[in-house]
């Protein structure tokens, strides 16, 4: 297996254009499994075969527990573009981070107060020991204006339903 290497930091200059610039695109299909209810036996299969696992509905929701659940993968997710975000803000700025720097998300599927439907609430916590809190605070600002689902979780996303 080839060794992993770091984007370039030439991610943040910034792109002039008319139209978004696709950098990445990947599919993921959910099949409903045993219970034919994709929340709570879903297989999930990503195009290039690089992701596949099952899904389980949370003890706590009513289920079996013993596998993951879409708020888990969103908070894997979330935590993860906002660490690789941090690691090239921190690069642009010359700011050497902790090797025991982290990125916590916590993800809560609630009721919303409003429609008395579903929410997906996140909070993160960032760890930066040994960095100042005026500095930690200044870099956690910088990868919040540039971490896409930090920009989704404060301004949507585009998306779009289609049958097929």
């Amino acid at each position: 297996m080839k060794a992993p290497t770091a984007p370039s930091v030439s991610l943040l200059e910034p792109y002039v254009g008319t139209e978004d610039l696709p950098l990445y695109t990947t599919t993921v299909s959910v099949t409903g499994g045993a219970s034919g209810h994709g929340r709570s036996s879903g297989r999930v299969i990503s195009n290039d075969g690089e992701l596949e696992l099952e899904l389980r509905l949370p003890k706590e929701l009513g289920g079996n527990g013993g596998g993951t659940n879409p708020e888990q993968l969103f908070a894997a997710g979330f935590a993860a573009c906002f660490h690789g975000a941090m690691k090239l803000v921190a690069l642009k700025n010359r700011v050497p981070l902790p090797a025991d720097f982290a990125v916590h998300c916590t993800t809560t599927f609630a009721r919303e107060a409003f429609d008395g439907l579903f929410c997906i609430k996140a909070r993160l916590e960032i760890s930066l020991p040994g960095i100042t809190k005026d500095l930690a605070l200044a870099l956690v600002h910088e990868t919040e204006s540039i971490c896409p689902y930090s920009k989704m979780a404060d301004q949507g996303i585009a998306s779009s339903v289609h049958l097929s």
